[in-house]
């Protein structure tokens, strides 16, 4: 069985997160989606970051939600996994994402990096941009689930 791990803070979630997941379902049997508890501040905690993803997920077989708090690599073998999927939006991302990426190599070199893109619908949407147009009551509608918008209306106190 191919297994694959996105690993990341989803603090929240995004329709470009949700993007990529849907693509690595169709090259691998299963993706343990693997949120993290640290090292950032998070405006979620790691249980509203995990119930909200494994509500949008529901029903669907090839995909686990799990939190971690150690090293990426560590997690990524305590689920039996080889490959990392890591989404890239931009050339900014790509440079970050590739130090890591040899740095979890060094690691662990058994464990294989893939970097996917997110549609060109997606492509500009971060959670950080999110929460700072949720925070000034702006429409994020079209960046994620109705559960996310929902949850960070309550967290900035916005009627809807």
């Amino acid at each position: 069985m191919k297994k694959a791990v996105y690993a990341g803070t989803f603090d929240p979630i995004t329709y470009g997160h949700i993007d990529v997941i849907n693509r690595a379902i169709k090259i691998f049997d299963k993706v343990v989606i693997g949120v993290s508890a640290r090292p950032k501040k998070t405006l979620f905690t790691l249980d509203e970051r995990i119930r909200m993803i494994k509500e949008i997920f529901k029903g669907n077989p090839k995909i686990t939600v799990k939190g971690f708090s150690s090293l990426l690599v560590e997690f990524v073998e305590s689920v039996s996994a080889k490959t990392v999927i890591r989404g890239i939006r931009a050339i900014s991302d790509f440079d970050y994402e590739f130090q890591l990426a040899l740095m979890n190599r060094k690691l662990n070199p058994e464990i294989e990096t893939l970097f996917l893109m997110p549609s060109e619908n997606y492509i500009f949407i971060s959670s950080s941009l999110v929460k700072e147009i949720a925070a000034l009551g702006g429409d994020i509608s079209k960046l994620v689930p109705r559960i996310v918008e929902r949850a960070l209306m309550k967290k900035f106190n916005i009627k809807p």
